[in-house]
């Protein structure tokens, strides 16, 4: 398995976005959903969220087909219409959704609610962060910095956090996470493919 085959990070500290493809291993994959929480059921894996940053506003649950055979990413939102849900969650493994986007679903595979496309974009960026067990010592560090730049984190795992943080800040999380990885701290990617 792969997480998406190829992610893209933001490959320019300290200047504009730019996106560069990056191969995330089948390790990182297998490593993250270790504690991910994930459910089988005889049809799908769904990848569950168990700590939604905005879980208090949510009222609902759709979810997010991932390119994985059968997998899906279950998303905590806020209901906006029939069809139509803000994100109360960071994504994990989906790209091109942020905290706070209103997205439209659909019906497919027998199931009411799957993510189609985003209506609105909230103006929020994702960065995904992953230690090797030989990093976490790091992770505190790391996550108290994110903080201190104005960032909302989700685990998936010991492994795995998701990063939030508003399009004004952004760049400086992009750099700090640059740094970090070039320190051998972790290894990130941007949830954004810059092809939306």
């Amino acid at each position: 398995m792969r997480l998406h085959g190829w992610g893209y990070r933001i490959s320019d500290p300290g200047g504009n976005f730019s996106f560069e493809s990056i191969d995330w291993t089948s390790r990182v994959l297998a490593v993250a959903m270790e504690g991910v929480g994930a459910v089988n059921s005889k049809r799908d894996q769904f990848l569950t969220h168990k700590a939604a940053v905005w879980r208090d506003r949510s009222d609902f649950v759709i979810h997010a087909a991932l390119p994985d055979d059968g997998a899906l990413e279950q998303l905590w939102v806020r209901r906006v219409s029939e069809d139509e849900f803000e994100l109360c969650c960071i994504p994990f493994f989906i790209y091109d959704v942020a905290l706070g986007d209103v997205v439209q679903t659909v019906a497919q595979g027998g199931m009411k609610y799957i993510f189609d496309h985003v209506v609105t974009k909230s103006g929020r960026y994702v960065f995904r962060a992953f230690f090797e067990r030989k990093q976490y010592r790091y992770r505190d560090s790391v996550i108290g910095d994110l903080v201190g730049i104005g960032s909302l984190f989700e685990w998936s795992s010991p492994s795995l956090v998701a990063i939030d943080v508003h399009e004004n800040a952004a760049q400086e999380v992009a750099d700090y996470l640059h740094r970090k990885e070039q320190s051998g701290h972790l290894m990130y990617e941007t949830g954004k493919t810059g092809l939306r």
